[in-house]
């Protein structure tokens, strides 16, 4: 299902081919995120045609919305939302429990486990989810109504969306959270991780006409070093009934000063011959940090979501295209960019756009900022294959940093 085609000299970054029943997907591979099966205001076709190998989804919300039950009756989630591709989905526990606590995902320095949260929500939010050894009850963040995951109940949302990769069920923790809780959570983790393949192997038997979808384990315990690698040896490691995780993911908090050294932590534990997942990455200098560091795949909504705010991705580092100065620059977004919104419109129609509130103007910048990660990952692809891998990383981060700091 994935082999190994060029190794990063002296790193463990390689490139390769993950092989699914929707097509192959050459990495590493920027995976632009659909979250209720769609890339928000971009149609599937068009992120086709910018170069996307695969789109990820989102659980939680494809259960809450429309119901999986009716995307398994559409054919799954890629006939659902005409994509021909390979498709992800993440098992919905970043969701339940981010939005449980009301937390966001937490990366700063600022927030180094000094000061604990076990327990806590975020000020002024309710808590909307509990977690227990056999899963977490929330509620819904649309109507308020009360729901169960657990290992099993996600395999089988899972398995209905039909996506080529699905990941287990694993608990989010944050930098803001004690030892001792990252300990119990990389346990309880450990646990969800054996039911979620012996769920997973149930549920192809069952459903046995359906194409064969890859379960990829989660790797959880935040900056922890012996966490983390014994998660990589736990999960790298489990055979339940003949049945194995088919690659892994990294998740969890990540302090990003170090984001490098701990999936190399990771990925040095991890089997070789299975594709690595890096969720939620997709910042210039990270994509290279998780490349020499053994990561396949990344996945990430930052692309979309800063489009939506008006702040663009160049060579030259990002820049907000609402900004006076830009309102009679007759010029593409980014000169030589060959994306559709570059080779068609202009820094004074989409800073226009933005003031005058059009929707369009999400389509435009999504479609640019795609684009640039997805065209950023393949060149390194391609750097890597051709052996110039280092100049073309000193050149990007040197160009990117540099003068987006001026």
């Amino acid at each position: 299902m994935f082999e190994i085609e060029n190794r990063l000299d002296g790193q463990l970054g390689r490139t390769g081919t993950i092989h699914t029943p929707h097509g192959d997907i050459q990495t590493p591979a920027f995976i632009p995120v659909a979250t209720k099966a769609t890339v928000k205001s971009v149609l599937p076709e068009t992120m086709r045609e910018i170069g996307a190998q695969a789109l990820l989804s989102n659980a939680y919300h494809l259960y809450l919305q429309p119901g999986s039950d009716i995307v398994d009756e559409a054919g799954g989630v890629g006939a659902f939302e005409n994509w021909d591709g390979p498709t992800f989905t993440d098992s919905g526990g970043f969701q339940v429990l981010s939005l449980g606590s009301g937390f966001k995902k937490v990366l700063s320095e600022e927030f180094n486990g000094s000061a604990h949260v076990d327990g806590k929500v975020a000020p002024n939010k309710e808590r909307l989810a509990n977690v227990d050894d056999d899963g977490v009850w929330f509620r819904s963040h649309l109507d308020g109504s009360k729901h169960r995951f657990t290992p099993e109940i996600s395999m089988r949302i899972q398995h209905e969306l039909g996506a080529d990769i699905i990941f287990a069920f694993d608990e989010l923790t944050t930098l803001l959270n004690s030892r001792g809780y990252q300990e119990e959570a990389l346990e309880r983790t450990r646990l969800w991780a054996q039911r979620c393949l012996r769920a997973h192997k149930q549920l192809t038997e069952e459903r046995e006409t359906k194409p064969y979808q890859q379960l990829f384990g989660v790797i959880q315990g935040a900056q922890y070093e012996d966490l983390r690698r014994k998660a990589a040896r736990d999960l790298g490691n489990m055979d339940i009934d003949g049945q194995r995780f088919d690659g892994f993911g990294v998740g969890g908090a990540l302090e990003k000063e170090n984001l490098g050294t701990i999936v190399r932590w990771v990925n040095e534990e991890l089997p070789e011959d299975r594709a690595r997942h890096l969720l939620g990455i997709s910042e210039p200098d990270d994509l290279f940090a998780g490349v020499e560091n053994g990561i396949d795949t990344f996945d990430c909504v930052n692309p979309s979501r800063v489009a939506r705010n008006a702040a663009i991705y160049s060579p030259d580092g990002r820049f907000n295209v609402n900004r006076a100065q830009h309102k009679r620059e007759f010029i593409p977004l980014v000169e030589g960019c060959e994306c559709y919104t570059c080779t068609h419109y202009t820094r004074a129609y989409i800073h226009h756009l933005f003031k005058a509130k059009e929707m369009v103007v999400n389509t435009l910048t999504t479609i640019h900022n795609e684009y640039f990660t997805i065209k950023l990952v393949e060149d390194i692809r391609q750097h890597m294959n051709a052996g110039t891998y280092w100049e073309f990383k000193e050149e990007t981060l040197g160009r990117f940093y540099t003068n987006r700091n001026k």
